[in-house]
């Protein structure tokens, strides 16, 4: 579960493995300040990929990867970043999460920010695309801006957009988006959330 580099060595007598793959989810979009006219919403991060495989031979020695989660954008109009693959060696693999879009401030329309694309999964007995983000939704200036949902991965969702001006919340599950953040009127910059991190399970069978 620590993002990073390991090397897979199986327990005695372990004679194949089930292997399960996540990757980080992308972080959410930034926001820049806003005038006492002006509102605006960043896009949440995708959910990470996810694969599963049975393997029955050169299993051991293999270099596991798992990847982190993508940082939120910066506070202002920033991108999230993308969440970092994860990989069972060549065996089996993951994509993270895209970004979120951040938002510059604007005044008040239903013109979104796009989340981020969710990553994909490959070489594996089944593969699942994790959830794209949601969009940043920015209506009017005193009470109706939603920063975006993260995007969910196959092991949770991502994290919530603040309905109100708040920076976004990191992701709370393995592979989930971060959200993006919102300001309503006359407010600093914020950032976005943080994708979830990955993880690699083996389950090992004598």
């Amino acid at each position: 579960a620590t993002p990073g580099t390991a090397t897979y060595t199986p327990t005695a007598g372990t004679n194949s493995v089930v292997v399960e793959v996540q990757a980080g989810g992308g972080g959410g979009g930034g926001v820049a300040s806003t005038s006492g006219v002006q509102s605006t919403a960043g896009g949440g991060g995708g959910g990470g990929g996810y694969a599963c495989k049975r393997i029955t031979s050169s299993f051991s020695g293999v270099t596991v990867t798992t990847g982190d989660g993508g940082a939120g954008g910066t506070a202002g109009a920033n991108n999230g970043t993308t969440g970092s693959s994860s990989s069972f060696g060549s065996l089996v693999s993951a994509t993270g999460g895209g970004g979120g879009l951040g938002a510059a401030a604007t005044t008040p329309s239903a013109q979104p920010s796009n989340g981020g694309a969710g990553g994909a999964g490959s070489s594996g007995d089944f593969n699942v695309t994790g959830g794209a983000g949601w969009y940043g939704l920015t209506l009017n200036t005193t009470h109706s801006t939603t920063g975006g949902n993260g995007g969910s991965s196959f092991l949770g969702g991502g994290a919530l957009g603040p309905s109100a001006s708040a920076a976004g919340t990191a992701a709370g599950n393995y592979g989930g988006g971060g959200s993006g953040a919102a300001n309503l009127t006359s407010q600093a910059a914020r950032a976005g959330g943080k994708g979830g991190p990955g993880i690699v399970i083996v389950w090992e069978y004598a």
